[in-house]
């Protein structure tokens, strides 16, 4: 994970990405409610699902962002820079298909 200052993919639609985050923050907020106050199983499992689905979403979309910006910019640059975002990106990928 890089900690460089450089501009990332996703800087564009930062405020945009933080609302939808905010969002998720806020479905979990409410599973907690719903365990608190015993809640159905079911009616719970159905929130984990809708939390869960607004974080993949967002997931996909944060990784298409890194794709476009962050490795077509190293793909340009080449060398081993290149080959370490290509190498980056490929085990992201992996980590939220097994997820």
């Amino acid at each position: 994970m890089s900690t460089d200052t450089a501009i990332h993919g996703y800087s564009a639609r930062k405020d945009s990405h933080l609302k939808r985050l905010r969002r998720v923050e806020g479905q979990v907020r409410g599973l907690q409610r719903m365990v608190e106050e015993d809640q159905y199983c079911i009616d719970i499992l159905t929130q984990v699902s809708a939390a869960t689905k607004a974080l993949q979403s967002f997931s996909l979309e944060l990784l298409d962002e890194h794709l476009a910006h962050c490795v077509v910019q190293a793909a340009r640059r080449g060398g081993t820079e290149a080959d370490e975002k290509v190498r980056e990106a490929s085990e992201a990928i992996a980590r939220l298909v097994r997820s």
